[in-house]
């Protein structure tokens, strides 16, 4: 399968959300089927079948259905479609997956590799959202804000029921696990808070930055969980990290910690988070990941005391939306005029993984 192939006549599949009632709410609003990215028109004009939905799960969903001949596949962290071995075995004339923002880890990179496939997202796209909400759900665990919103809500008043377990911010330790984009925005965002913050990562930030961040670095992750009020995850999901937060590494944490987690859901072990939330040892914990996704009824962390928990939404703003279909269609004009992505986008590329994923 060639990497990139010259246009004329491509079949496209996007898979996205669904918006239903609130498509039409923001013309700007084209992460989901109805906005189809914005590209619809553009594409067709040039030639090209564009198929959108949101149906990705079984034999008999839609995109099973085009899987044997599309040459293109564009999907989202969001409403990922999971590119299995299986379907990139049936995927005959498959050149090319696109993740419309970041995070491609809902394909098999390896057998993508193997096959000759390129996949590629779109870098940066959304990195100032994820370490916005990022932030955002740090302060909601620590001043302990939900159950205060729903006693508003419910019509109660009882301050002792959310003083009793609010905190400041400031001179609380945070710590990143990664500090790449997402990472560094973080904690260039926490500064002014006046937290002690460190970070964990396979590659030291430069030493300049470092200093004008004022993070520490901790090269051995088990000796800097213990030392925070908060760790967030801001690491790929790999096969190194899948379930890398177990019972024993929680263990390793300190009692009444809190757990921001944007990255990926299956980074943790979903019950020993589910388990530690419901005896007290996690005092809170924040994010939009589930593994799977969209995340069952029955799922445990829908359940677990002292939680923000929300659908996987960080990353999927309007402006966030508009950085990534805008690189979406940069990628795409590209590809169909056999050039060469911005390296930083290619996750795969003749055959090799990037950095972060081996």
């Amino acid at each position: 399968m060639a990497a990139h192939m010259s246009a004329g006549g491509k079949k496209i599949v996007g898979v996205f959300y669904q918006a239903g009632e609130y498509a039409d709410k923001n013309p700007d609003f084209v992460g989901c089927v109805e906005g189809a990215l914005g590209i619809r028109d553009w594409l067709e004009s040039n030639g090209h079948h564009y198929i959108v939905t949101d149906d990705k799960e079984g034999l008999n969903s839609e995109l099973e259905k085009h899987i044997e001949d599309m040459h293109v596949l564009i999907t989202t962290p969001f409403h990922p479609a999971y590119v299995t071995a299986e379907r990139i075995k049936k995927a005959k004339n498959l050149e090319l997956v696109l993740t419309a923002g970041i995070g491609s880890d809902h394909i098999d990179l390896l057998a993508a590799a193997a096959t000759g496939l390129t996949v590629a997202e779109v870098t940066g796209s959304n990195t100032v959202s994820v370490a916005e909400d990022q932030l955002m759900r740090i302060l909601i665990l620590l001043r302990n804000f939900l159950p205060g919103y729903q006693q508003v809500v419910k019509g109660e008043w009882n301050v002792a029921g959310i003083a009793h377990r609010a905190y400041d911010l400031e001179g609380k330790t945070v710590g990143t696990v990664g500090a790449g984009r997402i990472g560094r925005l973080l904690l260039q965002r926490l500064k002014p808070f006046n937290c002690n913050m460190l970070y964990h990562d396979r590659i030291r930030i430069n030493p300049e930055l470092e200093k004008e961040i004022g993070a520490n670095f901790e090269e051995d992750l088990d000796v800097m969980l213990p030392k925070c009020d908060v760790i967030v995850i801001n690491t790929p999901l790999t096969e190194k990290t899948r379930g890398m937060f177990n019972k024993e590494k929680i263990a390793k944490m300190k009692k009444g910690v809190i757990i921001v987690n944007n990255a990926r859901g299956a980074i943790m072990d979903t019950q020993a988070v589910a388990d530690a939330c419901s005896n007290g040892y996690i005092a809170g914990y924040g994010g939009d990941v589930w593994f799977p996704q969209p995340a069952p009824k029955d799922h445990p962390w829908r359940y677990m005391p002292n939680h923000a928990m929300t659908p996987h939404t960080s990353g999927t703003t309007i402006d966030a939306q508009l950085r990534y279909a805008s690189g979406v269609k940069d990628m795409l004009d590209r590809y169909f005029k056999g050039e060469d992505f911005p390296a930083e986008n290619y996750i795969v590329k003749e055959g090799e993984l990037a950095s972060q994923y081996k």
